[in-house]
């Protein structure tokens, strides 16, 4: 019992890691949605610190980001293995064509892959984001910051 109950258990994840968030879909009308080169860029300011930092947690609803983050060969991608969007259908679309336990397991697994990496790159305006921020910085990453695609919303 102290081993398997009473232990620390964690999720596995390499160090150091980055986790980027790349929110497009139909949040397109409610801010603005940006590229994946856009999040690169902010993921490679941070390299700039950080030369040992080249694994990137990448979470997001869309299939066209999963295949462009195979262009960037610098990086060793690490993501859910799920249907993902493809066009502008609704989330709840998209979570109804998942079923029930897949549209909740997976985000799951993104949501605490994402509060344990030690950078974070997401979008302002972005609920998802605004959760991984609020748990990471509950988990003592404040200090490690979060970097926006997009400055033009709050909460």
């Amino acid at each position: 019992i102290e081993e398997q109950v009473w232990s620390n258990h964690k999720p596995w994840v390499p160090r150091p890691m980055l986790s980027v968030h790349v929110r497009m879909g139909d949040k397109a009308c409610e801010m603005r949605v940006a590229a994946l080169e856009e999040y690169m860029h902010l993921a490679d300011r941070i390299k700039d610190r950080f030369p040992e930092l080249n694994k990137i947690w990448l979470s997001t609803e869309m299939k066209e980001v999963v295949d462009k983050s195979k262009d960037y060969d610098h990086w060793r991608f690490y993501y859910t293995e799920v249907a993902r969007q493809v066009g502008n259908k609704s989330m709840a679309e998209y979570e109804a064509s998942l079923g029930r336990e897949m549209s909740t397991n997976y985000p799951l697994v993104n949501f605490l892959m994402a509060s344990e990496a030690d950078f974070f790159v997401g979008a302002l305006g972005s609920t998802w984001c605004f959760l991984i921020d609020g748990m990471r910085n509950t988990g003592g990453k404040v200090m490690s910051g979060y970097l926006s695609v997009n400055k033009d919303r709050f909460w």
